[in-house]
């Protein structure tokens, strides 16, 4: 006789999976290739965030002619991208119809390692509907081990995660969404990653309202001083700067090391950009000049893009 306790959870599961499956929906993307003769076909899954919107991966829509958004009812929509943002590998999509059941948006502050993660997708395009997988959370924070400054901040989980679960929910026992499934390792075994939900959160409110992500533009050229450095010096070496730029305003000049962001430690290039997408208007920078730390306060700007015809 099963024990009550996974009983409980068992159904716990369950409703969570039943809950969930009418707000995942399955993606077709169709890419017209100039050295094809026939459009290339791709598959991946999606989720409603609002009543007309569904949030992807950036991947799976990237240079697509059309998109095919199918719901769990079999319903077939056209969809729309309203913006895309590579770096965070996150899409919104429209589509022309305003009854779509949102899945509730988590805390990424609230993960936490071990804990129950459910896994839901269009795995390999399967027929026969969605795939579900649990595992836990394996980790939090990590980067893309082959990415370069890129899909920072990661998810680790041990849910099986195949192709085609791209930009499917990453659920906890809650019913809420604590991440967007997006990849696996090649050749790793029970190794996937997902983008935590207030990084979706954020994303698709740029897009949605401004439809595109504005980030603060600091306006330097930065490199690892620990690359080039034989005493274990740690931080951002400025090898150039925009003259226009925040950075440059504020006093900043070419051969300073960045160590600091609001008293966060900055070590690397990934930890400065980091620390710049959760900043707002400005900063609090300190700088090693000559040995000598300095502080400097940055007021950021936004680069905007002039029609000169």
């Amino acid at each position: 006789m099963m024990n009550m306790d996974l009983k409980n959870m068992e159904n716990n599961i369950i409703e969570v999976v039943n809950n969930a499956m009418e707000s995942v929906v399955s993606i077709n993307s169709t890419i017209v290739a100039r050295n094809s003769y026939e459009p290339l076909k791709g598959s991946g899954t999606g989720f409603i965030i609002d009543r007309s919107y569904i949030v992807t991966n950036n991947h799976v829509v990237e240079n697509s002619e059309e998109v095919e958004v199918i719901l769990n009812s079999g319903e077939k929509l056209n969809g729309i991208v309203t913006g895309m943002d590579p770096q965070t590998d996150i899409a919104v999509i429209k589509v022309n119809k305003n009854d779509l059941k949102p899945l509730k948006l988590g805390d990424s502050e609230n993960i936490r390692v071990g804990q129950i993660a459910i896994a839901i997708g269009n795995s390999l395009g399967l027929p026969g509907g969605n795939t579900v997988s649990m595992g836990v959370v394996s980790a939090k924070n990590r980067p893309m081990p082959w990415a370069n400054f890129v899909l920072e901040g990661l998810l680790q989980t041990d849910a099986a995660i195949n192709p085609g679960n791209s930009g499917g929910p990453l659920m906890n026992l809650k019913n809420e969404v604590i991440g967007m499934n997006t990849a696996i390792i090649p050749f790793a075994q029970g190794i996937g990653f997902s983008i935590p939900v207030n990084t979706i959160k954020n994303v698709t409110y740029e897009i949605i309202n401004n439809g595109h992500v504005r980030r603060k533009y600091l306006g330097i050229t930065g490199v690892d001083i620990k690359k080039y450095s034989d005493n274990k010096k740690t931080g951002v070496l400025i090898v150039d700067i925009d003259r226009y730029g925040p950075a440059y305003e504020s006093g900043l000049r070419p051969d300073d090391i960045i160590i600091s962001v609001n008293d966060n430690k900055i070590e690397t290039m990934r930890d400065l950009i980091n620390s710049l997408s959760n900043v707002k208007d400005s900063a609090e920078l300190i700088i090693l000049r000559n040995g000598v730390k300095y502080k400097s306060s940055i007021k950021f700007k936004t680069p905007k893009i002039i029609k000169i015809d």
